[in-house]
């Protein structure tokens, strides 16, 4: 590996773990950020205005960069990240910090899907490829495990408007280390933008996001405002689909889908993301709640870290390895936690709980974290990386969000029908029936609530919880059918393939 390569590599490991880290640090410092300049009720836009904004540009930032260049791009995302952050920091309200963290976020669409793209364009040995795939997927793993204690550290010993001007220092390193390492021809061709395509895109995934984040917690499902929100997701998605058949050079090329790698990663990706976001959401819950631990991250930690190292080996294994063989072991280990899940209770001991974790994020969640992005670039023409690469990002996130959403909505309604049906018994009052279907009344209030009360609100928990879990099996099952339906094609041979039709194709035009 040439020495401006590994720099290159030591920038991009830097822009992802300023990118991954800012969304845990920020969560375990935002408490004082309440203490501080208040809005405690508008505080969850702190995190979905940096997710919409994330998503909603990731497809656009991955086409611009097969279009205008990966480090043309990058450099953007990192200059818009920092500007965010540095915003973030100076914030005086509430407000300020939300659209802060918009500029934030439209940033990181960049960053995760255009490393992925250079390490695929820089180094064309796929062993090699892999390799690096996997350890920058363990970066984002181990970046959700040292963010929680890095933003209590932060915002307990210096000021919670450090976790945002940390940034700063790693960012402005990463950026000048990619603008002198980095080498990249452009081509003469006059790109054609397609912008109506972009703004149809980024309507179309802000206010799907937006039901499925709203529904059932804001607004009932039925409401005016989730149907008009999903209406609108759906007349501008037509519009998107209609726009990308008529276009020259379309922000999302459809045809891309009719290849079955393509296809079938995206759909294991959406799952994976329903399976993770649901897992991070209410095992913590479940922890301190039903188990009555102090501290949720013992029961993370391992999850994540083992995440990381499952990232890693797969990366190195789909080297030899199918790529459909090691995402139907993904998929079945997702399928056996998921029906565990189901079943866990307030009996079972810490490290049969803790052994479950390390299964779910090592076999589960890792092997994807690597392996679907080396799949999807192996299997398309090379001027189609970035946009790829982006969809990996794209599926995920909108599985995640939906899966967390979905989950909420029947965590939240078995727990109210369980609280009614034996409110009666222990003579609650009616009215107070709400207000006890709320897993916070045990997870801070739990001292000052009658022992029998909890015990029955605890069991009550534990079984809504439980039933949650069953939509964990649901995409774990539709997420195996993905896995078979991908193909028997190795990696390497579907990589070697479409370098040497590349360099056919070039050849072709020079004699032109």
């Amino acid at each position: 590996m040439q020495g401006k390569n590994k720099l290159v590599l030591l920038a991009m490991a830097l822009g992802i773990l300023m990118a991954s880290l800012d969304n845990t640090i920020t969560s375990a410092a935002i408490n004082a950020v309440i203490e501080d300049i208040g809005g405690f009720d508008r505080v969850s836009w702190v995190f979905t205005a940096y997710v919409l904004a994330s998503t909603s540009t990731m497809l656009v930032f991955g086409k611009m960069s097969d279009i205008f260049g990966r480090k043309l791009l990058y450099l953007i995302g990192i200059g818009l990240f920092l500007t965010g952050s540095v915003l973030c920091g100076f914030s005086q309200n509430i407000d300020q910090l939300i659209w802060s963290r918009v500029l934030q976020g439209i940033g990181a669409g960049s960053l995760m899907p255009i490393s992925f793209t250079i390490i695929f364009s820089l180094f064309t040995d796929p062993k090699e490829a892999s390799k690096l795939t996997g350890v920058f997927a363990g970066i984002f793993g181990l970046s959700s495990v040292a963010g929680p204690q890095l933003g209590t550290w932060i915002s307990s010993s210096l000021d919670w408007r450090w976790c945002f001007f940390v940034n700063v220092p790693v960012g402005i390193l990463a950026f000048v280390i990619l603008l002198f390492a980095l080498q990249e021809s452009r081509s003469q061709v006059r790109p054609k933008i397609d912008y109506f395509g972009t703004v149809f895109i980024i309507i179309t995934t802000v206010s799907f996001m937006l039901a499925v984040e709203w529904g059932g917690k804001e607004y009932a499902w039925g409401s005016w405002q989730i149907i008009g929100l999903f209406a609108l997701s759906m007349i501008f998605g037509v519009a998107f689909i209609m726009t990308e058949k008529r276009v020259a050079e379309p922000i999302l090329p459809l045809h891309l889908f009719k290849n079955k790698v393509v296809r079938g990663t995206s759909l294991m990706c959406l799952c994976q993301g329903a399976i993770l976001f649901a897992a991070i959401t209410y095992l913590p819950i479940f922890a301190v709640a039903v188990l009555g631990k102090t501290n949720s991250n013992s029961l993370l930690t391992p999850m994540m870290f083992s995440l990381m190292v499952g990232a890693s080996v797969a990366g190195i294994l789909q080297s030899k390895i199918s790529f459909r063989t090691l995402a139907t072991i993904s998929m079945l280990s997702a399928i056996g936690i998921s029906i565990a899940l189901t079943m866990l209770s307030h009996t079972a001991s810490w490290t049969t709980i803790t052994i479950l974790m390390i299964i779910l994020g090592a076999f589960a969640l890792g092997p994807l974290m690597s392996t679907a992005q080396n799949a999807i670039a192996a299997n398309v023409e090379p001027r189609y990386l970035g946009i790829t690469s982006s969809i990996i990002g794209f599926w995920r996130n909108i599985g995640g969000v939906l899966g967390a959403s979905i989950m909420a909505t029947i965590v939240n309604n078995q727990l109210q029908h369980k609280i009614q049906d034996g409110a009666t018994k222990l003579g609650i009052p009616a009215d107070k029936v709400d207000q006890l279907a709320n897993p916070e009344i045990l997870m801070h209030a739990g001292g000052q609530v009658p022992p029998q009360i909890k015990q029955f609100l605890r069991d009550a928990l534990e079984l809504a919880i439980n039933h949650g879990f069953y939509l964990a099996v649901v995409f774990s099952v539709i997420g195996l059918i993905a896995a078979i339906s991908v193909g028997k094609g190795n990696f390497l041979e579907a990589r070697f393939k479409n370098q040497k039709e590349a360099s056919m194709a070039t050849a072709t035009n020079k004699d032109e």
